[in-house]
């Protein structure tokens, strides 16, 4: 049933967005849905991701879109990857940052301007019995959800299109735990706020400025 928990999550992430954000990031863009959002407000997109299927898929899927702001797919290791500093006002990692070392979010961080802003919106091990509880919770509202977009996919007439929206891409298990990312991340990105998400998801954002408060 075509319910993605990514997807689910964009206009969260685009709450993020600097007023006078010009040029984004995205790291692990997979068929640039999220990509196409940015664009569509006018920012220049730079979408890059490791898996030449995916990145061919976009290209395909994103040829004829005309938005203002332009795209640009490339094949790309955010790990082997120089970014030029000071360059993006956002940079996005949608369920992808587990793929490489956490260590990355430096060079994301690096790329930042004054007031830029990156979003993770990430993967986790779970390890406590309250995360397993909430993981629980998440199952039959995860069902309720998946059956209301089945229905309304059918209802509109698109079910059709849902076996080809994405080819597979690599899965990775995430490695670290949530508290483990909590601990780095306060290390690395100073002020940066986190908090868990319902599907299995969490939310990180790190505004490039001196101020800011740690939010567990």
């Amino acid at each position: 049933m075509p319910f993605n928990h990514n997807d689910h999550y964009h206009d969260l992430l685009l709450r993020e967005l600097p007023a006078s954000c010009r040029r984004a990031l995205e790291v692990g863009c997979g068929t640039g849905r999220f990509a196409q959002k940015l664009a569509l407000r006018g920012i220049e997109v730079d979408a890059i991701d490791a898996d030449d299927h995916v990145i061919a898929a976009a290209r395909e899927w994103n040829s004829a879109l005309n938005t203002p702001g332009q795209i640009r797919f490339e094949r790309m290791d955010i790990t082997r990857l120089s970014l030029v500093p000071n360059r993006y006002d956002y940079v996005a990692c949608v369920a992808s940052i587990h793929h490489v070392p956490f260590e990355t979010v430096q060079k994301l961080r690096a790329s930042l301007t004054a007031n830029g802003v990156l979003v993770i919106l990430g993967c986790y091990r779970e390890t406590t019995l309250w995360g397993h509880a909430i993981s629980l919770l998440a199952i039959p509202v995860n069902a309720s959800w998946r059956a209301a977009v089945f229905f309304q996919e059918k209802w509109s007439g698109s079910c059709d299109d849902v076996g080809k929206q994405s080819p597979s891409a690599p899965v990775e298990r995430p490695s670290m735990s949530l508290k483990e990312i909590r601990e780095r991340s306060s290390e690395l990105l100073p002020g940066r706020q986190i908090r868990r998400l319902l599907f299995w998801r969490y939310i990180l954002v790190f505004h490039n400025t001196k101020a800011g408060l740690v939010s567990e």
